[in-house]
């Protein structure tokens, strides 16, 4: 079967020059051959998306959240579109009541949910700089936000205005009014008022610009309406200013994307809102849903009661990180592996057929419809019974997650690639493409995309498997870092953004992610290692949640330590006579043992050099956290606070191992 390929070239590969490294060959996707998108009709800002749906759809569902009902939860309640954007007028109203002006800064601190959209509608409106913050950041990094970015009012969830306080007096040099998502105490009042701060319940402060209607300004393409401040691996958070247009070019390549392959978005999608609204991926995909008039519900903040919302909602679209992706994919295997012999041997058998079929061209939907109906209809009706769509970003997913859920989940997953600074949206798997399996797809039909060579890695992008940096051109790039023009000129050089990021072109255009330029570092003996790469690789290892490999320039091996999977170490350890608790097993010889020739056996599957196997590990059975600041909020390493934490662990394992 021929294979297709997803991406045409628009200018050729330029061979180094003095000074500078070899470019390959630019290219854009196959859906974009005659050129990009065009604009949609109308739509120059972010309120264009929401306003025109207003007038489109001003009866549809748009928001919702759970009732309670004597104290548990019930069904979804809604609120039309009509219905938000009366609210939306009056938060509007009440901010500029407040003397907040066209260009001011608004901070939104908080788990998402109605008023955090209501919140942004309203920045939106009015030509505001809207500034989220994760609701899982500490006071120090909320501080630096507040002060960085001239935060003047600040919307808050009602549990974080506690956390918020923790800032001042330094954060009241700029923040002059606090409004809770819910009620204030009168203790807060007082606590605030000490520094010359307001502070309002949210119906209190809708109040304030009531009999008031302030002209909404004429809003530009070129207007900055959000800094989003990169979760940062080190230093401290950058703030990305994204534009109007940059929100608005994504959504008509998304459109024409989704509408090339026969999946396009209508006014009946229904989208689950749980990942962070401070956190682009999500903010770009609501942003698709209101252009289109859909539904948006929201968790209840609780991961662990996050399937019940789900089956309660029944998405349509369900956009997840590979670490939700991945106890979906444990939790599945558990009930499998516990439902009798009778039961699995139905599994695995509707699963071989199922996959070979996908893997021999059949669309996921016809592949084995008794399968589907008999089998894996249980795994469909555990979502919800609508998915459609899961779109997996933010980090690599492991290829057999994607394959496994590919076939059990009788909906597409798509793999995606972005970042803050390129508005999330520039690569995505297609649907029905068995071959991209652990890719993240061609570009997006909006963004045109190279690779440059970084010689001191050995990647060459002009080498017959193109290797190189992603570096993105286009109109959906970041207008530059907030009060950092020095950053900015590092990252965007002649129109083209570096990502820092190494990919691989693949046959069919798709784009493989195999490192990250900034983790190399060398070992004592003068090689170079790809820490990244080497991660990737010994996270094929099937009962490894994740992995921190170490080394230095003093050291000549590697070490590493792992979250193991729990139900696969109790699993094992019963097998081979071990006993104790998952703590207990962790520190167990024979166990570590276990996984040590693991990561020795994939090593020499994958052909690693020598210096590239790992000598010794530790198994952390907690996973790495953000409570303990090892992990970003979109679960990415942060490894010198991860050498930090485990820094005895290190010099022990390297001690021992010699």
């Amino acid at each position: 079967m021929e294979e297709k390929r997803f991406i045409v070239e628009v200018e050729p590969s330029k061979p180094a020059q003095e000074g500078k490294p070899s470019i390959g060959a630019v290219y854009r996707s196959i859906f974009a051959k005659d050129g990009f998108p065009p604009p949609i009709p109308g739509l120059d800002s972010c309120w264009d998306i929401f306003r025109l749906s207003v007038e489109k759809y001003p009866e549809n569902r748009m928001l919702g959240r759970r009732e309670m009902v004597n104290g548990k939860p019930g069904k979804y309640s809604w609120m039309t579109y009509k219905e938000v954007y009366d609210i939306v007028l009056k938060v509007g109203n009440s901010i500029r009541s407040c003397g907040v002006e066209e260009g001011g800064h608004c901070g939104i601190y908080g788990a998402n949910c109605p008023e955090w959209v209501m919140s942004m509608e309203a920045c939106n409106a009015h030509g505001l700089y809207c500034v989220p913050l994760y609701d899982t950041l500490g006071a120090g990094a909320v501080e630096f936000i507040i002060c960085h970015a001239e935060v003047t009012l600040a919307f808050v969830e009602e549990k974080k205005i506690s956390e918020l306080l923790k800032t001042f007096p330094g954060a009241s040099k700029y923040l002059k009014t606090i409004v809770s998502f819910g009620k204030v105490t009168s203790q807060q009042k007082e606590d605030v008022e000490k520094f010359g701060v307001a502070i309002y319940s949210w119906d209190d402060f809708m109040s304030l610009g009531e009999n008031k209607n302030f002209n909404l300004p004429t809003k530009k393409k070129t207007d900055i309406c959000t800094i989003m401040y990169t979760s940062g691996t080190t230093g401290d958070p950058k703030g990305v200013m994204i534009s109007n247009n940059s929100i608005v070019t994504l959504i008509a390549g998304v459109k024409h994307m989704l509408e090339s392959v026969n999946e396009a978005l209508t006014v009946n999608d229904v989208y689950l809102s749980y990942l962070p609204l401070a956190h682009i991926f999500d903010r770009v995909i609501e942003e698709c849903f209101i252009n289109q008039g859909a539904a948006i519900g929201f968790w209840r903040g609780d991961v662990k009661l996050l399937v019940e919302d789900i089956v309660e909602l029944q998405p349509s679209v369900f956009c997840a990180v590979p670490r939700v992706l991945d106890r979906i994919y444990s939790g599945l295997q558990q009930k499998i592996s516990s439902g009798g012999l009778i039961k699995q041997t139905a599994f695995n058998f509707s699963y071989s057929l199922k996959l070979r079929n996908m893997r021999n061209g059949f669309k996921q939907s016809v592949a084995s419809p008794i399968c589907d109906k008999l089998v894996f209809n249980l795994v469909k009706q555990g979502l919800g019974g609508n998915v459609r769509l899961i779109l997996s970003g933010a980090a690599p997913l492991a290829s057999h997650v994607e394959e496994y859920l590919r076939v059990v989940t009788c909906s597409y997953v798509l793999q995606g690639y972005g970042l803050t600074e390129t508005c999330a949206g520039t690569f995505v798997s297609i649907p029905d493409e068995m071959n991209m399996l652990g890719t993240v797809g061609p570009p997006l039909p909006n963004v045109d995309v190279c690779l440059e060579s970084v010689p001191e890695m050995g990647y060459d992008a002009l080498s017959r498997t193109p290797r190189g940096e992603v570096c993105v051109r286009g109109d959906t790039l970041f207008s530059g870092y907030y009060k950092r023009e020095d950053l900015t000129k590092e990252v965007l050089i002649d129109g083209w953004f570096h990502t820092g990021d190494i990919g691989e072109w693949q046959p069919n255009g798709s784009l493989k992610i195999i490192d990250r330029k900034k983790n190399i570092f060398k070992l004592s003996q003068g090689e170079y290692v790809a820490v990244e790469n080497l991660e990737n690789i010994y996270s094929l290892a099937p009962d490894i949640e994740s992995i921190w490999v170490y080394g230095n320039s003093f050291e000549s091996f590697l070490v590493a330590i792992i979250n193991p999977n729990k139900q696969a170490v109790e699993q094992w350890a019963e097998q081979n006579g071990i006993f104790g608790n998952f703590n207990g097993l962790c520190e167990n010889t024979q166990v570590k043992n276990y996984f040590l020739g693991e990561l020795t056996r994939i090593a020499k599957e994958k052909k690693l050099k020598g210096f590239e196997f790992i000598k010794a590990i530790h198994l952390d059975p907690v996973p790495f956290d953000m409570e303990r600041d090892l992990i970003t909020p979109t679960y990415k390493k942060k490894r010198p606070q991860l050498l930090k934490y485990y820094q005895d662990m290190i010099d022990s394992m390297y001690k021992n191992a010699k």
